[in-house]
């Protein structure tokens, strides 16, 4: 601006000078980032998933970056870091380059449910991330051990009314998918059941199966062959419609708790500030891999139905499931304290 003055440059000149460099700077900007989406990516793209290898999620994750590579035309690995519930891999996510070549899969425990168990996250999901695709969502079984008397969704509700704090049920922890399940069916049916903690899944479903607890909100590809095999029965599932693998099995919903639903969730996004031309072309082509019939497969297979979906619609899905979950933590934690 001062070598602009000093050459005497007439006000109104000047002003139109400084809005032509201002005009050239944003259309050089935007230049680059148009061509920076056409050219991405330029070399490998690594998926981070929250989760160590070998559970349904890993599989998921590497058969979407197998056939992202393929769209991409660039190696797409996935990059395990389990641990705290996520945190982890989502902390290393949310201070990753926001280039494109760092993105996360994430479930609904991380996207929704943390930020209200810990009291201290060091990455917000929502102010820190940008959404790309929901990609799928999929129900809990609620299963009981055949000895409980109870066969149906609305048995369970009468026999929890007449016997408080009686029924017993299994959680891997506090904020845990089955634990959010069974929070929410209490407060929406108004009943009182006891919970049973684990350290994990695993030893979880061990005790329902050996009747030291009576039921689990379970995932589908855990439950299903313990159900056909009657060493578990079938209550419902926890999603608001019916399960395509596991259509035989009612909804809550359909008990009349109207509106239930406690389904896991899975999104991609990436590192706040990663331009929207990559976004985009992300979603396009991530949607176009959940149109593959053998991605289709691998989703159902573990219990989850695919979805074609905008970064608005999973933006969408954390927010509302963010509140929801806060509500049902918080009403959780009022009844233990009072």
């Amino acid at each position: 601006m001062n070598m602009i003055k000093s050459c005497n440059i007439p006000f109104f000149s000047q002003k139109y000078l400084q809005n032509f460099i201002l005009i050239l700077l944003f259309i050089t900007c935007w230049t680059a980032l148009i061509a920076q989406a056409q050219t991405f990516p330029t070399k490998p793209v690594r998926i981070v998933l929250p989760y160590p290898t070998g559970g349904g999620s890993d599989v998921i994750a590497r058969q979407l970056a197998q056939k992202l590579s393929v769209k991409l035309k660039q190696p797409v690995f996935v990059d395990n870091r389990g641990g705290a519930s996520g945190n982890i891999g989502m902390e290393f996510a949310a201070k990753s380059a926001p280039d494109g070549y760092t993105l996360i899969l994430a479930l609904t425990t991380q996207l929704s449910v943390n930020v209200s168990v810990f009291d201290k996250l060091n990455y917000d999901p929502i102010k820190d991330f940008v959404p790309i695709n929901l990609i799928g969502e999929g129900p809990y079984i609620l299963a009981v051990h055949p000895s409980t008397p109870i066969k149906s969704m609305s048995e369970l509700i009468i026999y929890a009314k007449q016997n408080p704090d009686q029924l017993t049920y299994a959680t891997s922890g506090k904020g845990s998918g089955p634990e959010l399940a069974t929070q929410l069916l209490q407060n929406m049916a108004q009943i009182e059941l006891k919970e049973i903690p684990y350290k994990g899944g695993g030893p979880a479903l061990a005790d329902v199966l050996a009747g030291h607890v009576n039921m689990i909100f379970s995932p589908p590809l855990v439950a299903a062959g313990h159900i056909q095999q009657g060493r578990l029965r079938s209550l419902a599932v926890s999603t608001l419609k019916r399960s395509s693998g596991f259509a035989q099995i009612p909804t809550i919903a359909e008990s009349g708790l109207t509106d239930f639903d406690a389904s896991v969730w899975y999104g991609v996004l990436a590192p706040k500030g990663t331009s929207p031309e990559i976004i985009t072309k992300l979603n396009l082509e991530i949607n176009d891999v959940l149109q593959q019939s053998e991605m289709k497969n691998i989703l159902k297979d573990n219990g989850v139905e695919p979805i074609q979906s905008s970064p608005e619609d999973l933006a969408k899905k954390m927010l509302s499931e963010t509140t929801k979950w806060a509500k049902v933590l918080k009403s959780s934690a009022g009844k233990k304290t009072n």
